[in-house]
Formats: C-alpha cells, structure tokens, sequence
C-alpha cells in the first residue's frame, strides 16, 4: 500500500508539472500573438518595450516596398514613395515613452550627420497617441529637429508589414523603400550609423 501511494503521489507530482508547463507555454504563445494583433489593428493599446535587438536584412530576403503617408506635425503632406533614391530611417515613439526620451539625442545627432554632410538620407519620426500640441512640445523639449508624423492612432503602422511590436521602434529602408534593418527598442546614435551606412554602401 505505501509503495502505491508513493507511486500515486509521483503519478500526480508529474501530471501537475506537465500542466503548469503547459499552461505556462500557452500564456507565452497568448501574448506573442497579442502583440502581433496589437501591432496589427493599430491601435497601440498598452504599451509594450523592445529590448534593442537589431535585425538585419539582405537584399535578397527584403519584402515589398513599404506603405506609408501623413501629414507632418508641420502641416505638410508626405509619402515614403517620394523618397525613393534615399535612404529612409523610420522612428516610431510617443511622449509618453521613456526609452524615446532617451534615444532621441541619439536619433538627433545621427540625423546631423547626414544632413550636414548632404547625404541621401532621410529621417521621419512616426508620434503614437500624442495631441500635435504634446507631440510639438515634446519634440522641441528633446532637441529633435527631424520632421515627425502625427499620431493617427495607429494607421500609419499597417503599411510597414508588422515590423513595428515595440516603442519605440526604429526603422532603416533602402533606396527601393524596402525594410532593410530594424531595432525594436531604445537605440543609440552608432547603431543608427552603422546600419544606415551598409544600406548607403550598397548599389541601388
């Protein structure tokens, strides 16, 4: 009778392992696909951190040009295809996003750089849920003189094939406007420059 009892016991010790394993696996699959929907619907609920990671792609292994129009913060009307030839950096963020305030210098000084030196490369900011009156303030508090998009809740993020599941979010297109890199989180002045610089390098 004890040994069955042990055995029961650690028939019952397993099966409760295996559960929570499985439950565990299942919430991690549950939150993966919420971010995607999130990024998905546009309509940035919550708010979800990168951890900086950069990604890479070949030219061969790019997709499709990118979608993308707004109206700057400035008032004017601007189209990513309007761009072609150039090399495009992609910043998504918000005023309320802390790792935003802190690589925006960062942003800044890579954006200097290339217009100083006449460089073919464009910078545009993409605002998430700010009002233009906060995004403006903001912009000018951080020492950002890139143009900006408005927040349009969201809808500018469909056209850039789901890239974006984090703020902020960096973005480097290449001359054709295909998404050639990609950092999902608070980035620095030299990995900015290094990624748009391989994508400068290469041929049209």
């Amino acid at each position: 009778m004890a040994r069955r009892a042990r055995s029961l016991k650690a028939t019952a010790a397993t099966s409760l392992a295996l559960a929570v394993t499985l439950g565990l696996s299942a919430c991690g699959s549950e939150q993966n696909d919420s971010i995607s929907k999130q990024a998905q619907a546009g309509d940035n609920k919550g708010y979800v951190a990168g951890d900086g990671s950069v990604e890479e792609l070949a030219a061969a292994k790019r997709a499709e040009p990118v979608k993308l129009t707004g109206e700057t913060l400035d008032g004017k009307k601007w189209n990513v295809e309007s761009e072609r030839g150039k090399v495009v950096v992609l910043n998504v963020w918000g005023a309320w996003c802390g790792p935003c305030q802190a690589e925006t210098p960062h942003l800044e000084k890579a954006w200097k750089n290339y217009d100083n030196a006449n460089k073919p490369v464009v910078f545009m900011g993409l605002d998430q849920r700010d009002s233009d009156a906060v995004a403006k303030s903001t912009l000018k508090k951080w020492g950002a003189t890139y143009p900006s998009l408005k927040n349009d809740d969201g809808q500018n993020l469909q056209g850039l094939q789901r890239k974006v599941v984090a703020t902020p979010t960096t973005l480097v297109l290449d001359k054709q406007g295909r998404i050639a890199a990609r950092v999902s989180g608070s980035t620095t002045e030299t990995t900015v420059r290094n990624m748009v610089d391989k994508v400068l390098a290469e041929k049209a």
